[in-house]
């Protein structure tokens, strides 16, 4: 739903609900991760752009995916699981990983598993082992909030961003 409020000589536009949600941080840009876990199906990922730091003591992140199934439902019910920072290396396979149905997990996209058990994409700038503290159910999302426990960092590139729906880079 849309309003427009006429305020002395200038318009500007109301825009209520999850219209005014998704309009907001359509044009905002967001740092892009993928996440991965191991499950017993086998390894499930997904790309998210929610992923933020919370605080350093713990050290903890959150992030939040839209429903507690697939590949979601796997990461929210494993013991651990792996929070990779993508750069403008990782586009084509942050897409893979946002769209259901594509391809993932393939030789091609050099995949690794450490010591502990996650999936691994060598080449990101840094991949954050995380376990869940605390997990919220809002509407069909889950908001989750994660102590990282470790990490595994490599050499950073140009920032990776998700604005308008679209993935874009950063100069570096």
């Amino acid at each position: 739903m849309t309003r427009v409020v006429a305020e002395d000589s200038e318009s500007r536009e109301t825009v209520i609900g999850a219209e005014a949600l998704k309009r907001s941080f359509r044009e905002h840009p967001a740092g892009v991760s993928l996440i991965t876990a191991h499950t017993a199906a086998g390894p499930v990922g997904l790309t998210a752009s929610s992923v933020a730091s919370v605080g350093i003591d713990p050290p903890a992140i959150s992030f939040s995916v839209t429903r507690a199934t697939g590949s979601a439902g796997g990461i929210l019910n494993a013991e651990t699981y792996l929070v990779h920072l993508l750069d403008s290396r990782h586009a084509e396979i942050a897409q893979s990983f946002a769209v259901s149905g594509a391809e993932r997990f393939t030789e091609e996209q050099g995949w690794e598993t450490l010591p502990t058990g996650e999936p691994y994409l060598p080449g990101t700038r840094a991949a954050l082992r995380c376990r869940t503290l605390h997990s919220l159910a809002v509407g069909s999302s889950v908001v989750v909030v994660a102590e990282v426990i470790d990490a595994v960092f490599q050499e950073p590139a140009a920032p990776l961003v998700y604005v308008d729906r679209k993935f874009h880079t950063l100069p570096a």
